[in-house]
């Protein structure tokens, strides 16, 4: 469904363990309304897992994704990028038919 790269993963438990969270929480990535193009990624730590969620494990790091935000995911890329250009978690989503400039937004 997702695939998570390693640099994308090396961040994401370097981050849970600078929290003390390396255990217990995993990295939701949701997608919500908003955003210029009508729908935006949100990602952030979770320690709950839901019925209508769906648990991956990449390098020791756990993706939830719910179903809802799973429909527009599937295929997806998660990077980590820390270049002189840019840096942050970058998201190579398939399924975006438009996105806004900044890279925060799309649509489906």
């Amino acid at each position: 469904m997702i695939d998570v790269t390693t640099a994308a993963a090396e961040q994401i438990n370097r981050l849970l363990s600078d929290d003390g969270k390396t255990e217990s929480h995993g990295l939701r990535m949701k997608v919500i309304g908003g955003g210029c193009s009508g729908l935006q990624y949100q990602l952030s730590f979770d320690d709950e897992v839901r019925e209508i969620d769906t648990e991956i494990e990449f390098g020791g790091v756990r993706v939830i994704v719910d179903e809802k935000s799973a429909l527009y995911l599937v295929g997806t890329r998660l990077d980590f990028v820390d270049s002189l250009q840019e840096s942050g978690f970058k998201i190579e989503n398939p399924n975006a038919s438009n996105t806004c400039g900044c890279g925060q937004s799309f649509a489906a």
